[in-house]
Order: C-alpha cells, then structure tokens, then sequence
C-alpha cells in the first residue's frame, strides 16, 4: 500500500524547521538572546542563516518541486503564476528587507533595533506561515491523487 503523503510528510519536516527558526527569531528580537549566551552578531547570524536556508529551500522547489508539479497542478505552475510561486514572491522580498536589516545591524551593531527587527519578520509572518501550510496541505496524498499515479511522484521522494 503505498503512502500518498510521503511528499507532504518530507516537507512538513522542512517547514516546522523554517517556522521554529523564525518564531525563534521573533521571540529573541527584543535582545534576550543574550539569555541564552549569545552575541547581537550571533544572532545575526541565526537571521542570515533562517533566510539562506529558507532561500535555498525555495529555490529547490523553484527548479525542481514546482516546474514537475506544476504540469498538472496548477497552483504549483509557473506559467499561470500559481499560488505557491506568487507566495514565494512576497516571502523573497520579505527576506530581501531581512537581509538589509541584518547587513546594516552587523556593520554598526549599535544600530540593532529589535522592534525593527520584530517590524521586518511580521511584515512576511503572515504569507510565510499560510504558504508553508498551504504547501504541505497540497501535497497530502488526497490531492495529489486527482493527478498523479503514485509511481509518477517518485522523483521527488527523498529515499
């Protein structure tokens, strides 16, 4: 019997990893990283690393998840601008003000301001949040029966 939601399980594991790392960076804005023994410039490096890992995630599915996906389902196409590819737009400029934020913070750490900081993550929590569960839910093996033969899905399971 296979197991129709192999594909939304493997990236529900991905997605909890990117909301844990932004809730935990929203939650130590306001500076009390320093209770758990960490430097602004440490913490920085938690926000740099938070958007290059969810960058590089999205990018993955970019190139690979979505153009396969999206031949049959179109909220995963590029060509008709789907809803998970207008959901990575606004995720990637919200990531793109992180990434200043960040840059100008480690030039001149006493420029660090955590409701700034808390200002930039809420302005992408939103459609980060609802497009990670919105992902995982299109992968559920209910949805992906109205188009795919389960054997058709094998190039995206990790093995």
């Amino acid at each position: 019997m296979p197991n129709w939601d192999v594909l939304s399980d493997q990236m529900e594991v991905f997605h909890n990893e990117h909301k844990r790392h932004f809730e935990q960076l929203y939650r130590l804005a306001d500076g009390s990283f320093v209770t758990m023994g960490w430097s602004l410039p440490l913490y920085l490096r938690s926000a740099a690393q938070f958007s290059m890992q969810l960058q590089n995630h999205h990018d993955i599915e970019e190139a690979w998840w979505f153009p396969y996906l999206g031949k049959r389902m179109p909220e995963f196409s590029h060509n008709d601008r789907g809803e998970h590819v207008r959901s990575h737009e606004l995720i990637h400029k919200g990531l793109d003000d992180l990434n200043k934020l960040v840059s100008k913070w480690a030039r001149d750490n006493s420029s660090y301001n955590g409701a700034e900081m808390r200002a930039c993550l809420d302005s992408f929590r939103e459609g980060l949040m609802k497009h990670l569960d919105d992902e995982v839910r299109d992968l559920k093996g209910e949805n992906l029966k109205k188009y795919w033969k389960f054997e058709e899905l094998r190039p995206l399971m990790f093995h």
